[in-house]
């Protein structure tokens, strides 16, 4: 539960750790369109006039110092590219037509005069185009940056918000993942505890039925109480195995005979067998070798490949046959349990190994995932398959060490 209150407290947290550098970066992209507000109409005819003014003076210096057969007049495209650039097309033309009346009365003959002479016309006419489109290319230029910093500042912002959405999201992922692991291992303790507990209350149930035969079956109650002993014994060992699992202890691991825990579980259903009208036949290898495992866990994962074989026959006709193999294959030895039962859709046949995947009207999905989880620790594999003659068998293996091995 602290854990529940503490991924819960993370969720809330990530988003306001994330707010800071999202602000600042909201505050710098609001800045950067704050920079590119225009100019005052003033200041940007001021400067247009400013430059063209700069560029008159610098070429009549120049033309005083220096003598060229025609005027030099590149300064001019310069103001003029200059003022198109900072303060737009209008700027660049009130810096066209000032610089146009500058050349004419100072540089186009007759000199100091707004007349122009007719060997100078076609000059002027160059001179007039070039400056149009120097302030046209120059305003264009400035209009593509403009608009391509504003894409950019947009999309920085954008980005901002779906980084701080983003990681929202994933604190919400990170605390219902926490959420679904909790709930997983609370379903696989219910399925674990639930078959002890259920056996506990049929034998006791029977244990009451023999007590008020007239007159008393002592013996069968005596049987009835000795497996209630060994049920709660067995619940209390899986609470134990589960413990360990949070403590990180080592498995008791110990050398078993699969023989024996197949032939006590045969005992142990032999009442529900037959209630259930389900007959349970054996062929065990006599040579079997021990294998070096967890014993609570592999009657667990027997427990379950049998229990799963009765339910599924338990809609089936009368010939209700649960067939239990045991043999050496090669360096592992295999156990097999056959039902004839409805069978398992070879498409969804692994698919029965994932947690909380049932095919049963009031099952949890977790025995054969956990079953697998045990087979696996223990190097094996299990896998399921159908049975030629209607059914499924589950098959695992384990794999056979040396008796003087301690792993």
């Amino acid at each position: 539960m602290d854990s529940l209150v503490t991924s819960s407290r993370a969720v809330k947290k990530t988003p306001a750790a994330a707010r800071p550098l999202f602000g600042h970066r909201m505050a710098n992209s609001v800045d950067a369109l704050r920079k590119k507000q225009p100019r005052s109409l003033a200041v940007r005819y001021g400067t247009a006039l400013s430059l063209v003014i700069a560029a008159l003076l610098a070429t009549l210096l120049v033309q005083r110092f220096l003598v060229f057969p025609y005027p030099f007049l590149f300064l001019f495209f310069g103001a003029v590219m200059a003022s198109a650039w900072f303060g737009g097309m209008g700027a660049g033309l009130f810096a066209v037509l000032i610089s146009t009346l500058a050349v004419d009365y100072f540089f186009v003959p007759p000199f100091y005069s707004w007349r122009i002479s007719a060997t100078a016309e076609t000059y002027f006419v160059a001179f007039v185009v070039c400056d149009l489109v120097a302030s046209w290319v120059s305003s264009s230029k400035k209009r593509s940056e403009e608009s391509l910093q504003e894409v950019r500042d947009q999309l920085e912002i954008r980005v901002s918000e779906r980084s701080a959405a983003l990681m929202r999201t994933q604190a919400e992922l990170a605390h219902l993942s926490r959420a679904l692991s909790m709930g997983e291992l609370t379903a696989s303790v219910a399925h674990e505890i639930s078959q002890p507990l259920t056996a506990v209350v049929t034998n006791g149930n029977a244990c009451l039925e023999w007590l008020a035969a007239s007159p008393p079956n002592l013996l069968k109650a005596r049987e009835s109480a000795e497996r209630i002993v060994h049920d709660g014994t067995r619940a209390g060992t899986v609470i134990a195995r589960i413990r360990s699992l949070f403590k990180k202890e080592a498995p008791v691991k110990d050398w078993v005979n699969m023989n024996e825990v197949i032939q006590k579980l045969t005992v142990f259903f032999r009442h529900e067998a037959t209630s259930c009208e389900v007959t349970i036949r054996t062929e065990l290898t006599a040579t079997i070798p021990l294998v070096k495992a967890d014993r609570v866990q592999l009657q667990q994962v027997m427990l379950n490949l049998i229990m799963n074989g009765m339910d599924a026959m338990s809609t089936t006709g009368p010939a209700r046959e649960l067939v239990i193999r045991s043999r050496k294959d090669g360096n592992d030895i295999l156990i097999a349990v056959e039902d004839s039962g409805i069978g398992v859709d070879p498409e969804i046949a692994d698919k029965v190994f994932d947690p909380f995947f049932t095919t049963k009207p009031h099952g949890i999905g977790m025995g054969l995932s956990i079953s697998r989880s045990i087979i696996e620790s223990h190097e094996g594999r299990l896998w399921a398959t159908p049975n030629a003659n209607g059914g499924t068998i589950f098959q695992f293996t384990l794999p056979i060490q040396a008796q003087d091995s301690d792993e």
